[in-house]
Parts: C-alpha cells; structure tokens; sequence
C-alpha cells in the first residue's frame, strides 16, 4: 500500500488556506475519489513526493517538461538569470531572441505578444479577432478547453468536464451570449451554422488536436473545412495549440496536418515550465495590438525574464537537437501501442489515441471523435486502472478527460516497466 501519510496531512492544512486545498482542480484527485501526493522534487522523467515515494512521471507539468525535469542547460540558465533580477517590467533583448525562436518552429506567427498564461493569450486573441473582424461572435467546439476567461467557459473540457458542470457559475450570461457551441470534428455542423450566421462570426478557435477531453485527433477534412469556412465569410481561426504546440510535431498540429491559421496561442513548452505564453500569427492582425494599434492588452509579468530564460534555453535545445521530436514520437508510440496490445490480449475495452507525443487511454470500445464519445468511458474502470499504477509508481493524469506526455528523459527500460504495471492492471478489470 502506498503511504501517503504526509501527503494527507498537507493536504488537509491546503484545505484550511486554499479552496479545496489546490490551486488548480484537477490537482484534487476528486474526480478519481483519492488526495493527491504532494509533490517535494523532479528530475528527468521522475517526480517525487514528500512521502518519498518516486514515480515515473506521464503528467510532465501538462506537458512542458519535453526535456524532462530539471534539465542542465534549462537549470544553469535561471541559476544566472535570477542573480540579473527576477522582473524589470521593461523590454529586454530576452524577448527578441524568444520571438525569433519560436517563429523558427512556427513561421505562421509573424508577429506575437508574449503574456503569462493559456488563458491570457486566448482571451487576449479573441479581443484581437473581434477588433480586427469588427463582429462579437465566436465559435468553440463541446470538450475543448481554452482557459478559464468568461466567454470561454461555455461547455469546456478538462477540469470542468472532470467535475460534470458544462457552465461555470459566476460567468454573466451576457459574457457568454456570443459565444457559440459546436460539436468537436462534424465539418457538417460548422458548415450548415456558417451558411446561416457566418458574416457575424468573427473567429473560430479550436484545439486543433484535442487534449482537455483526452488526446483527440482532428477526423479528415474537420480542420479544413474550418480553414475554408472562415476564410469565405471574413472569420479569423484561431488555433489553441497550448497543449498540442511541439507535442503534435516540431512545429504543432498546423505543420503536422498542413492547415494555416490565422492566429496560434502556445504556452507551456514555450515557458520551458515557468509561466508563459504567447498569441501571434498574421502581421496585419496583430498590428491592431497595443501600442500599434487601438486592441488594448498588457501586463507588467509580460515578458518576464526568468520566464524568457526557460523559454529561450528550452526551444535552443529543441532546436538544436531535432531528433527529440521523433525520439520522444517513438517513445510514445511505442507505449501507446503496448497499452493497446496489452488490454486487448485481458479483453479489456481500451482504445489508446495518441498525436505525436500527447495520449490518452480510453475505456472504451472504438475511437473517441468528440466529448460525446469521451464521456461515456468506464470512468470506474479509470479509476481502478489510475490507482493501481500510482501505487505501483507510474504517474498519470488523473482524470480520464486529460492527456498524458512522454519527455525525452524515459528511455525503454522505463517504458517498460509502465507497461508491466500497465499488464497487471488490466488484469483487474477482466
């Protein structure tokens, strides 16, 4: 049995301090009826928590961590940096050469502004899509999650779908009034709602690959029926590639499926772990942006140089080395089909879908296309397959609606051990 003695101690004084004892929910392991390990260090693909129990780490941050925890270079770059100062709140050259890199991965971003979060640059891309169009509407799919800002938090994914509330409580029903639903991956649906509406809808957003409902890849034709839609009736698409930037491929799921967008929000890896993110693309939308032009956006943490160190050590690592994109591909290809292999020969119902190196596995019989389909899961088989790892030290997001990641650090000898422990699992739940 695990012990989690501390861990259960902490989290019951969080709870006095913080509302559930967590500063984001999916960290309370509600939706898998346990407390979460509290979590003292990292290193590689390990975590450990204050317990003292170590695990073989698939949650990687929610996938920042490509290199793995605590890389050298990353690590001996914010030693120095934090003994320059931690916050200026004034340009730096940092931002630049942060800017240049990731437009070297992601050529389509001709001009970005650098902020703090997923949600800021989503909510932050949205204002820009609607004062460069001139229309109030937008258009987001059922699942997908693009931060917690009030017009967004209409039937989104990840921690909401985790905890079964399509709405949030506290968001105006005028601050949501424009922003329309549609079913993930049915190029039908957003043909008929634009043959209706389209001259008023100033952007689609979407996650081009999913990952807040699990990994859920884009079905033929999806992406671009919504490149060909916006462009005949003047909307701006607006890729949220927070999760899937670097994971779907080297330069995110629009150079993997070959769609150009007018707009991409990154964040996590371009942080190389600390807070950051970013939204840019087209030049002569993003020249409406403060102070060129009159969409107003700002933050003093913008830019922040710890933050741009991390991010400037980490994309000059990818960079330098892009064969860690196809390693960690086929690190997790490898194990996504294990996992697949291993609950067929237990006859469990499994279906594992993975996207460069993001994955999920479903309890389920067959591909999930949409949140539909995620939402009828074995969540109790989930959670028994969830448990049974963490005891054994494999450590994967806890909750079915989440994707997991592979960094560069776990190597065959621990993909093999996770799929041991994967084999004995399935076995419970013949």
């Amino acid at each position: 049995m695990l012990n989690l003695d501390k861990s259960h101690k902490a989290f019951a004084e969080a709870k006095l301090y913080m509302p559930g004892g967590v500063n984001s929910p999916v960290r309370s392991y509600r939706s898998v009826g346990s407390e979460p390990p509290f979590i003292a260090s990292a290193s590689g693909d390990r975590i450990y928590d204050i317990d003292g129990n170590e695990y073989i780490d698939y949650v990687l941050s929610w996938g920042p961590m490509i290199l793995g925890h605590a890389n050298a270079e990353v690590v001996a770059a914010l030693q120095e940096a934090v003994l320059r100062g931690t916050s200026y709140g004034a340009p730096t050259l940092l931002e630049t050469e942060v800017a240049k890199k990731i437009q070297a991965f992601m050529p389509t971003m001709e001009m970005l502004r650098m902020v703090n979060s997923g949600t800021e640059a989503t909510m932050s891309a949205l204002r820009v899509a609607r004062g460069f169009t001139g229309r109030d509407k937008i258009v987001k799919f059922v699942g997908c999650y693009h931060g917690h800002s009030d017009s967004l938090l209409v039937k989104a994914g990840s921690g909401l779908a985790t905890f079964g509330v399509p709405d949030s409580p506290g968001v105006p029903a005028g601050a949501a009034a424009d922003t329309i639903t549609m079913p993930y991956n049915d190029s039908q649906a957003i043909r008929g709602l634009f043959d209706e509406q389209g001259d008023t809808i100033a952007a689609v957003i979407v996650e081009p690959v999913a990952g807040n409902m699990g990994c859920v890849p884009p079905v033929p034709g999806f992406l671009e029926t919504l490149r060909e839609v916006t462009e005949e009736h003047g909307a701006l698409l607006i890729f949220d590639e927070v999760m899937c930037g670097f994971r779907a491929s080297a330069g995110g799921a629009q150079k993997l499926y070959g769609i150009i967008p007018d707009l991409t929000c990154l964040g996590k890896i371009v942080g190389g772990g600390m807070p950051m993110a970013v939204f840019g693309g087209r030049k002569d939308v993003m020249s409406c942006v403060a102070p060129a032009g009159p969409v107003y956006q700002a933050g003093t943490l913008s830019g922040n140089p710890i933050a741009m160190t991390a991010g400037l050590a980490t994309l000059s690592v990818l960079q330098r080395d892009p064969t860690i994109f196809r390693r960690v591909e086929a690190a997790t290809k490898e194990l996504c089909e294990g996992l697949e292999r291993l609950g067929e020969a237990a006859g469990v119902p499994v279906t594992v879908q993975r996207v460069g190196s993001m994955f999920t596995l479903f309890f389920h019989d067959g591909p999930v296309c949409n949140f539909d389909d995620a939402s009828v899961c074995d969540m109790e088989a989930f959670k028994t397959f969830f448990h049974y790892n963490l005891e054994h030290g494999i450590y994967y997001a806890p909750s079915q609606y989440e994707s997991n990641f592979v960094s560069v650090m776990h190597n065959p000898k621990e993909i093999e051990k996770t799929l041991a422990v994967a084999e004995e699992a399935f076995h419970l739940l013949k």
